[in-house]
């Protein structure tokens, strides 16, 4: 419990203690010689009143002054003034006190809702060890440190900005991230991001972004703006609040007023009145269910998840159609070299001319060649290695990036081209076209092909599983959107349909049920509207991916979902879910909590509505008494919320 609550607590039962000594004495003989003045009795029972709902009373009061009169405060007001009007003080007393023990148990259960989030809010850094001049470190605040600083992570601190390691070995807890409770090993060449933890090692890193564009800023912000983005659910809670509690009001005067008129009994139907009052307090809606939709953000955020708002956690739930990007959602997003095939050299001198036309190219399939130049290629069993001497002697000038086609460079005056099969052409170079499947790089020197370079990417272990989990969640289509040519899109099928009957032989269809390869991103959107428009209105169309390329369509599904850990900064902004740790099984999982946390609503509103429309009924009848009226206001919202709570339980299976 907070401080606050603890206080509260304490108010609560010491104003309960002085309310079980009143009824008590009030059996009494003493009692009944001291009360003889009609005037004592309410003043005694005031004590306890006050002293449990001295707040209610300030917030009723500061509500009316900025002209918000009907809540749940205006409600239990009037009716405590009413209960004292009849006489009723210890009644009275009685609903406030209770309904001071709904709204602590209200606040208890909202904070531990929250927990998981407020676990995400604390990975918010608070220093950073800025590295001098003179080799020495002093602390300073993340905010001011520039892009491209040295900052010194020790054991056990925060990192505080996304940074790469320059120096020094660790593993790093990035589970405040990810969810994942595995730490990530950091070396040399590592990326680290912001908001992880690091562990045993000591690392010095050169920061890459500024603290405002960092992975925890972001984070944080997502969250903060999170409760800003209502369901449909709850708008129509707030809706129904706004009109359900002036008409009930209003509703409570009359059956005062009129009955009393007629039959001219009036302290009958005020207490009726008082009790239709009490009965009507939408507190256990008004609580409840924005509760259950942000103990389904924090459910989701425990596995490393993040949802922007309520009404995406709603609309998740509906997810019919899912499209996937391939690389860096459904592949690793890391490119190896898998295939050399040089001509009239050998492997060596091909990656040599590879290099010396890729080295300052920053795209991925580049920084493949050149890590694969100086390490292990994939599929064989030795090492290709370009000394420096073959770089650091030649002359190199005039590189051109050609767009769509590859680079051009001359290296000692001679023209080296490196790229696909529409440069070779576009130059009129002959080549022998390479059938295996990849990204193929042709290499041609001075008018002459050299040879090949075939990259490819690896599928993510866990894609099978995650669309596999998909069908089985509710999805009748999952759709492969790619700008790749149609045969590297189709082997990437193919690799994922090969062990299926191995992994779930009872997997019954296919895993991918369309595949659209060469796309632009305006093709991307045009395919994305297209699936919307099948639907029409009767299920929702979300997209998964993680490049700047697939901002625009992230935007135009009904649901974007971006990989976090290797997606752009604008495909994050643009999406609606982000998954931390680029584990495609995770949609499957906040499916599951979407639609668990919808369930879960709906069953508070019903219940709800169904006991207090009953009660008040029986309250307008005389059948209901004040404790029934408590029951109908505080027991309802103590029982609607234990049920909200289970939307924090998060399914084992992800």
């Amino acid at each position: 419990m907070s401080p606050k609550q603890k206080k509260t607590l304490y108010r609560i039962i010491t104003a309960g203690v002085i309310y079980g000594i009143l009824l008590i004495w009030s059996h009494m003989d003493s009692y009944a010689e001291l009360i003889e003045g009609r005037w004592l009795e309410p003043l005694v029972f005031l004590v306890p009143f006050l002293l449990a709902g001295y707040d209610i009373v300030l917030k009723a009061i500061k509500n009316i002054c900025h002209g918000q009169i009907f809540d749940e405060n205006f409600l239990m007001l009037v009716a405590g003034i009413g209960a004292y009007g009849i006489e009723e003080y210890s009644e009275a007393v009685a609903v406030i006190i209770f309904y001071q023990v709904g709204e602590l148990f209200q606040s208890y259960a909202v904070g531990k809702s929250r927990k998981s989030i407020a676990d995400m809010m604390d990975i918010c850094p608070e220093y950073a060890n800025l590295e001098t001049e003179d080799g020495s470190t002093e602390e300073t605040d993340p905010d001011d440190v520039e892009i491209g600083s040295i900052i010194v992570i020790k054991p056990g601190e925060k990192v505080p900005l996304d940074c790469v390691v320059l120096s020094g070995e660790s593993f790093v807890d990035t589970s405040a991230l990810t969810g994942e409770s595995v730490p990530r090993r950091a070396t040399v060449g590592s990326e680290v991001f912001s908001g992880s933890v690091n562990g045993n090692g000591l690392l010095r890193c050169r920061t890459t972004k500024a603290y405002e564009d960092s992975t925890v800023s972001k984070i944080l912000e997502l969250v903060e703006n999170a409760s800003s983005r209502k369901s449909q659910h709850e708008n129509f809670i707030h809706k129904f609040a706004k009109y359900y509690t002036p008409i009930v009001t209003i509703g409570a005067v009359l059956l005062a007023i009129i009955p009393s008129i007629i039959t001219g009994n009036w302290a009958e139907w005020i207490r009726r009145a008082c009790t239709f009052l009490v009965i009507s307090c939408p507190c256990a809606l008004v609580i409840s269910v924005p509760m259950g939709f942000f103990g389904g953000i924090g459910a989701a955020s425990s596995i490393g998840v993040l949802v922007k708002g309520s009404n995406y956690l709603e609309a998740v739930a509906g997810v019919k159609t899912v499209c996937f990007d391939k690389t860096g959602t459904l592949t690793k997003g890391e490119f190896k070299v898998n295939g050399i095939y040089p001509e009239g050299i050998d492997e060596q001198e091909l990656m040599s001319l590879a290099v010396m036309a890729e080295k300052n190219s920053t795209h991925p399939v580049a920084r493949a060649i050149c890590d694969a130049a100086n390490g292990i290629v994939t599929g064989k069993d030795k090492s290709i290695t370009v000394s420096s001497q073959d770089e650091s002697s030649a002359s190199i000038s005039d590189y051109t990036e050609i767009p769509g086609q590859g680079i051009s460079v001359k290296v000692d005056g001679e023209e080296i081209l490196a790229g696909n099969d529409k440069l070779m052409l576009a130059k009129d170079i002959a080549f022998t076209p390479v059938e295996q499947t990849g990204t193929i790089v042709y290499v041609a020197k001075a008018g002459k092909y050299q040879g090949a370079v075939v990259i490819s990417d690896s599928i993510k272990e866990e894609s099978i599983d995650a669309l596999v989990s998909l069908k089985s969640t509710g999805v009748n289509k999952c759709v492969l959107l790619t700008g790749d040519k149609k045969n590297q899109a189709e082997a990437v099928v193919n690799e994922l349909s090969k062990d299926i009957k191995k992994k779930h032989p009872g997997f019954i269809g296919k895993l991918i049920d369309e595949i659209k390869s060469e796309l632009y991103p305006q093709d991307k959107v045009a395919c994305v509207e297209q699936y919307i428009g099948e639907l029409n209105g009767v299920g929702k169309v979300a997209f998964a991916g993680d490049g700047i390329n697939d901002s625009p369509v992230l935007s135009r599904a009904d649901i974007g979902i971006a990989m976090g850990s290797l997606g752009s900064d604008a495909a994050i902004e643009a999406a609606d879910v982000v998954i931390m740790d680029d584990n495609p099984a995770k949609i499957s999982a906040v499916m599951r909590i979407a639609s668990k946390t919808l369930r879960i609503v709906k069953q508070n509103i019903v219940f709800a509505l169904s006991v207090k429309f009953l009660v008040l009924i029986l309250g307008a009848l005389g059948f209901a008494s004040m404790w029934a009226a408590v029951f109908a206001d505080v027991g309802v919202a103590v029982l609607a919320i234990l049920n909200s709570m289970r939307a924090l339980k998060v399914d084992d299976k992800r």
